[in-house]
């Protein structure tokens, strides 16, 4: 196997399996590195073939296969180029993917109306505007919001309840797989943005690109709205546009 390495628009090689995996043990390549072989439609970058790792292994090949040559005094391989810096994601992309991704959870609302018979959905519109009114107003009285809330739980029937936990689940089960294969949630793909590692740019794990950007943040919204929310805003016009769940997952948003 013939493998070409490229950085910042200079190509180099070609080069065996066992080499390339020699450079990436001694890092005198990185995973931001673009490489290409036989077989490949498009050049890649390390990280995404290596799966973050240093050492690339493709799939149906076997080191058997070809000649292996040893020799006493192997020679050194280095890429004399410069690094590649990635561009940083747009503010206005990021906002967009993001509605994108809101937009996608509005669906569970219509599942809950839609097993309705024209008699509750009428009590449901009343109970909400009237929930409305009450949370408008500053003095009412708080166990009668409550009160009006539970009612309004009640009117749902369970099957709808149901369905609607259905559709979340396989949302978030969606989301998680496109992040942790790709880097990107359905609107990240839209607006052609992806998440990588803050320092190295190399694609990163489910854990950290969905439980740890995602999921805890859903959780902190729900308990601290509209603090983080507001944090979060701040936080994104910074140098590197890293966002609180960034930072805290150690991950930038880059263009693809």
């Amino acid at each position: 196997m013939q493998i070409y390495l490229a950085r910042n628009n200079q190509q180099a090689g070609p080069y065996s399996l066992e080499q390339v995996n020699q450079m990436l043990a001694s890092q005198q390549v990185l995973l931001t590195d673009l490489a290409w072989h036989e077989g490949m439609a498009e050049w890649k970058t390390l990280g995404e073939l290596t799966q973050g790792k240093l050492v690339y292994e493709p799939v149906g090949y076997s080191p058997f296969s070809s000649q292996i040559k040893t020799e006493t005094n192997e020679p050194t391989y280095t890429i004399k180029v410069e690094k590649k810096v990635s561009d940083l994601a747009s503010i206005p992309s990021r906002f967009l993917a993001k509605v994108i991704d809101i937009f996608l959870w509005l669906p569970a609302t219509f599942i809950l109306t839609s097993f309705f018979t024209a008699e509750q959905a009428q009590k449901f519109t009343q109970l909400n505007e009237q929930l409305l009114q009450l949370m408008a107003d500053r003095s009412s009285d708080i166990a009668l919001a409550q009160k009006v809330q539970t009612e309004i739980f009640a009117i749902v029937p369970s099957q709808a309840w149901i369905a609607m936990c259905a559709y979340i689940i396989i949302m978030l089960m969606i989301q998680a797989f496109l992040i942790g294969k790709s880097g990107q949630s359905i609107g990240k793909k839209l607006t052609k943005i992806k998440i990588v590692d803050a320092e190295t740019s190399a694609p990163v794990s489910t854990i950290r690109g969905f439980w740890l950007r995602s999921i805890v943040f859903i959780i902190l919204n729900l308990i601290t709205v509209p603090l983080i929310s507001v944090l979060e805003s701040l936080f994104a016009f910074g140098k590197k546009r890293q966002t609180l769940h960034d930072k805290l997952a150690k991950t930038k948003v880059i263009k693809q």
